[in-house]
């Protein structure tokens, strides 16, 4: 927890990280630029290092119809929550329904991965990683990369 001091700036909370170091921000995710991850699957980053974030990252996917992403992990615990469509989610060899609002939370090295149940429709995650420094590794090939590398365009870097 941050603390205001009497001048307005914040403190560092018991736990020594710096919550309050940064100005607010409203995000509208459509007036931000989304990314194409292949296999139908596109990302709109919301919450990053380069807004500030110090202790999570998050944003928003959306998955054509019957798009889904490879098995994967990650180096940190990740939440997702159904925001429109029906989804099935793999986590660690077992296959689960989801529907709107339904939510996962898979510890850090679980395989997973996420695919559109529907044929015609869209479906839209909303995803939290517990680390600014979140990788994935993809299970097939072990290649890994940062989460936020994936919303640069070339030459970014």
């Amino acid at each position: 927890m941050t603390t205001p001091n009497t001048n307005g700036s914040r403190e560092k909370s018991a736990s020594g990280h710096r919550c309050g170091t940064f100005p607010p921000a409203v995000l509208h995710p459509t007036d931000l630029p989304g990314f194409e991850r292949g296999g139908g699957a596109s990302t709109t980053p919301l919450v990053t290092s380069a807004l500030g974030a110090q202790v999570f990252i998050n944003g928003i996917t959306l998955f054509a119809p019957g798009a889904g992403i490879p098995l994967h992990t990650h180096n940190c615990a990740e939440s997702v929550v159904i925001l429109e469509g029906c989804a099935i989610v793999d986590i660690d060899g077992t296959e689960h329904q989801l529907t709107r609002l339904d939510t996962t939370y898979v510890a850090a090295g679980t395989p997973h991965r996420f695919r559109n149940a529907s044929a015609t429709e869209p479906m839209r995650i909303l995803w939290t990683y517990a680390s600014v420094d979140a990788t994935r590794t993809i299970v097939e090939t072990g290649a890994t990369a940062r989460i936020d590398a994936e919303h640069m365009k070339p030459g970014d870097e």
